[in-house]
């Protein structure tokens, strides 16, 4: 349990300092600083007899007030309850949101509503102190003047936590499942504690720094009424955003710069042990893969699409079977319309889906939601809407699907193939060249007389600017190849492209068998590349020459003997971008293709 409770603090500190928490720092920042009075400082009146003493650790001037005067004012402690109100609504309505709206039948985004509406009233309070009374009398009972003090600062906490919506990593995915579908175990209650204490340490640094800013600048300090009427307008603005839904045009345009972190401890195996241990044993095959794999794996059956509330884009809104598209390439994309990572990552599935949906791509979206307001038909019919996603779309309102498939990420995509076997998967961004080339491996094995069109050229994003990356001469592993298409086993006659060939693709003309390990060269057999390197190199078996062109005039002839070996093609002294072309004697074998 204190391991679980280490990954659940590790993975609350990450989420707090990821792009999707941006639109709540303004506020958090501003509301730290921001008090009934001006920003900490004593009035006039109040200052009135008083001598200085020393100062406090802020660098405040500390008063000593003489006999009869009135005490000082309580330091300002708005940060502490902006931030554990957030915290407390957050971990609360995520593990136990979903069971309270289900047992009193309300509407599902109603949360998130409250939300809103409390983040608005809070921003009217700051600029018309009349209403700020009026959200601050319910506290008035309270004995303690601090906490009656600090009671719209709550309010606004409670607000924003169930307005935050954090990048979404195993950990809280975990804790989402399990609120779902109640079931609530010690285990996850320690995970969602832990969560909830990494994700305020941030916030809370972030609060008591604009409290500090509030409390040292003279300019803070003359124009308190300013800050507190911007901070108001601010609050009010950031409500009306959140509604509209603008605010997610800047979170998709940032780059998700905690990933790497994120995977590192929430994707570690002993995170994956612990949290696996969350789930039942069902569909254990799958398993077996590893994300994001050089090849194609079997990974087990493709479990069915179970507990669907609904669907979206079939004909009639009617089910579909993964059964019924035997014969077809599947992808199968877990996602959520509020989450910046998927919406970051639809641009590649329409790419795919116009590409090769005429080649035997079939793509469907299984919407499995993290918040409550996610299970709405209509919400989640705009999000489909303005991210252009046109292809079937399930409900899975439960997380029936999602636990069959032991997901742990939003996004998530599964590859299966025409017999119904899951063959890849990749969780989270990133690698949309690999799986594209994964999407055109398996569309070749469904029908191997396939012509499939070129690659979408979204392909390139993932690579460096400097190198051309490493591609295996593999009908399995083999990345960026363009022409004739691929014949697994077979010698066959290919043909280079008319065309010129772009940055990165590969293309072979002759006689070739490929193999699953490598290509066998046949009569004629020759092979060009467009590449970006200093150097490229290749593994070669067999008996032979390689002739070798750069840019079409020739610079060496290789003689091959023996078992596989690196040899050397090209040097230059700094990298370039060159049109490699190589002439191959019949029965030379070539394996992969390596880039400095």
């Amino acid at each position: 349990m204190l391991t679980l409770a280490l990954i659940g603090l590790l993975g609350g500190l990450i989420t707090a300092v990821s792009p999707c928490i941006l639109p709540v720092l303004p506020v958090v920042f501003l509301a730290g600083g921001t008090d009934g009075g001006t920003a900490g400082e004593p009035s006039p009146a109040e200052s009135a007899g008083r001598r200085a003493t020393g100062t406090d650790s802020a660098g405040a001037v500390l008063l000593e007030a003489p006999p009869g005067a009135p005490p000082c004012p309580p330091r300002n402690r708005r940060p502490y309850a902006v931030v554990a109100g957030l915290v407390l609504s957050f971990g609360f309505f995520t593990l136990l949101g979903v069971t309270i709206i289900s047992a009193l039948g309300l509407p599902e985004d109603i949360l998130r509503l409250t939300g809103l509406a409390l983040l608005i009233l809070i921003g009217l309070g700051l600029v018309f102190p009349p209403v700020e009374r009026l959200l601050e009398k319910p506290f008035s009972r309270i004995p303690q003047r601090q906490v009656n003090k600090e009671g719209s600062a709550l309010v606004l906490g409670l607000g924003l936590g169930v307005l935050y919506v954090p990048c979404a990593g195993p950990v809280l995915a975990a804790i989402t499942v399990a609120g779902a579908r109640g079931e609530i175990s010690a285990d996850i209650v320690v995970l969602t504690l832990s969560f909830a204490v990494g994700t305020a340490i941030p916030l809370l640094a972030f609060a008591l720094a604009g409290r500090r800013i509030a409390a040292r600048v003279a300019a803070f300090r003359t124009r308190a009424r300013g800050l507190r009427i911007t901070a108001g307008l601010l609050m009010i603005a950031l409500g009306a955003a959140l509604a509209l839904d603008l605010t997610t045009a800047l979170q998709r345009a940032l780059p998700d710069y905690t990933a790497a972190a994120q995977r590192k401890v929430e994707d570690s195996g002993i995170a994956r042990q612990k949290l696996s241990g969350l789930y039942d044993d069902s569909n254990k095959e799958l398993s077996r893969c590893e994300d994001g794999a050089d090849e194609l794996r079997s990974c087990g059956q493709a479990p069915p699409l179970e507990g669907i509330d609904s669907w979206l884009n079939t004909p009639g809104n009617r089910p579909l079977d993964l059964k019924s598209l035997r014969g077809k390439v599947v992808l199968v994309d877990f996602w959520t319309y509020s989450c910046i990572n998927c919406q970051r990552a639809a641009p590649y599935l329409r790419d795919w889906d116009r590409t090769y949906r005429d080649s035997g791509l079939r793509i469907i979206g299984v919407h499995s939601p993290e918040f409550a307001f996610e299970k709405k038909r209509g919400n989640v019919a705009e999000g489909a809407r303005k991210l252009g996603v046109t292809w079937p779309v399930a409900l899975d309102n439960d997380l029936t699907t999602w636990s069959n498939y032991r997901n742990r990420f939003w996004p998530a995509k599964y590859l299966i193939d025409a017999e119904g076997i899951v063959r890849y998967f990749k969780f989270g961004e990133g690698q949309y060249d690999r799986t594209e080339t994964m999407i055109r491996d398996l569309l070749r094995r469904a029908d191997p007389t396939v012509a499939l069109p070129e690659p979408t050229g979204r392909a390139g994003d993932d690579l460096t600017e400097d190198r051309t990356p490493e591609t295996y001469l593999s009908t399995q592993r083999i990345r960026g190849y363009t022409g004739t298409p691929l014949v697994d086993g077979e010698p066959t006659a290919y043909r280079f492209p008319e065309r010129p060939l772009p940055l990165n693709r590969i293309s072979l003309d002759g006689t070739w068998t490929a193999g699953y390990e490598h290509f066998t060269a046949g009569p004629g057999a020759r092979l060009a590349l467009r590449y970006r390197a200093r150097n490229a190199n290749l593994v070669l078996a067999g008996t032979g020459t390689v002739t070798v062109l750069v840019d079409g005039e020739p610079v060496r002839t290789l003689t091959v003997s023996g078992a596989p070996a690196l040899h050397r093609l090209t040097d230059h002294e700094k990298a370039r971008t060159a049109h490699l072309e190589l002439r191959f004697g019949e029965g030379l074998q070539a394996y992969a293709l390596t880039f400095g």
